[in-house]
């Protein structure tokens, strides 16, 4: 069955399709986050900021969003910011169109504003929220989403939580267990799921995780998930972690995915942290899943990751002969990407 559904997942890639899509909607946030990879000077590569940059609203945005899933016609759509529900009105017309489409949606929101009760009964849809820590560190980085505007949102939806690691926050050692059981308890939670702080390259900020921490972490989260169900790191999720893809090319994330910043034009290379991310200490953990399904064994020796690079070859050729756009991984492979090239590409379409 497992491997059925990664095939079924995966049968997208065969006909040139982008399966991962993200789009930042809204250059709007009123939190400023230490470490936001999003507001960096460099999440664009250097030529503009995220600030800076011109946004839609209304129906230029409900139908560039739109517009944006027909051309890719993507498995899964992310829509994030700045801060996506800034634009929750245009959100409530843009949802229903998408998972009315088939197409797996999720808003990522601080849940600094009420979350709409009518998005819960939504087919495919998911709304994660970020929540850096226990109060005495999410408050600070994130006010005013602070933990009691965030159960006041959240009260009586379905929400899958989202935790990004960064070192302050490992100097007790319950503090992980702590942050866990206290999600795990909540009704309103569906799934717990774990990032480590991910740098740019270069970057030494009081956010990075050294290595020690890092094999606290990935040591930690298999011990906890036998404690707490809501949390989700899978048997293999943690090694992935502990050893990430060792350049963009070589992320299946990265290569499966595309992603536009407000504009709906700029493109956010090489993945969606932009900028220069520095992936021997990459926590991301969509990277990281994508890394572990891509290691399951399948049949035999075969693992999803051989279907998957047979897949790309031929959507690559399906896309040339039927003379559409080229998948993400085509794309840069047709740029000439190395595994070991430092340079970030931003291109429009």
């Amino acid at each position: 069955m497992r491997a059925l559904n990664i095939l079924q997942s995966w049968g997208k890639v065969l006909w040139g399709h982008t399966p991962l899509l993200s789009i930042e909607i809204t250059r709007e946030c009123p939190l400023r986050c230490p470490g936001c990879y999003a507001f960096g000077d460099n999440h664009l590569g250097g030529g503009v900021t995220l600030r800076e940059l011109s946004d839609k609203r209304g129906d230029d945005l409900v139908q560039g969003v739109l517009e944006l899933a027909d051309r890719h016609k993507p498995l899964q759509i992310s829509l994030v910011g700045g801060e996506p529900m800034v634009r929750h009105r245009e959100l409530s017309r843009i949802l229903p169109e998408l998972c009315g489409r088939g197409i797996y949606t999720m808003v990522v929101t601080s849940a600094v504003i009420p979350i709409p009760e009518e998005w819960m009964s939504l087919p495919h849809f998911t709304l994660a929220v970020s929540v850096d820590g226990l109060p005495e560190h999410h408050d600070i980085r994130r006010h005013p989403a602070t933990y009691e505007r965030i159960l006041s949102n959240i009260s009586g939806r379905r929400v899958n939580i989202h935790w990004t690691v960064t070192a302050p926050m490992l100097g007790r050692t319950s503090y992980m267990e702590e942050y866990v059981r206290f999600w795990n308890a909540r009704e309103e939670v569906h799934r717990i799921w774990v990032s480590l702080y991910s740098p740019q390259r270069g970057e030494q900020s009081a956010e990075c995780l050294s290595p020690a921490q890092r094999q606290l972490v990935t040591r930690e989260l298999p011990r906890l998930r036998a404690l707490y169900p809501k949390l989700l790191t899978p048997d293999g999720y943690a090694r992935a972690l502990q050893d990430p893809p060792a350049s963009p090319r070589h992320c299946t994330f990265s290569r499966l995915s595309k992603n536009y910043s407000a504009d709906l034009r700029t493109r956010v290379e090489p993945c969606v942290l932009g900028g220069d991310p520095d992936c021997a200490r990459c926590g991301c953990s969509a990277s990281a899943g994508a890394h572990w399904v891509s290691e399951i064994r399948v049949a035999g020796p075969l693992k999803a990751k051989h279907l998957l690079h047979g897949s790309m070859y031929i959507g690559n050729l399906m896309a040339r002969l039927q003379r559409v756009g080229l998948p993400a991984w085509a794309e840069r492979e047709a740029a000439g990407s190395h595994p070991d090239t430092h340079l970030v590409r931003i291109s429009t379409e």
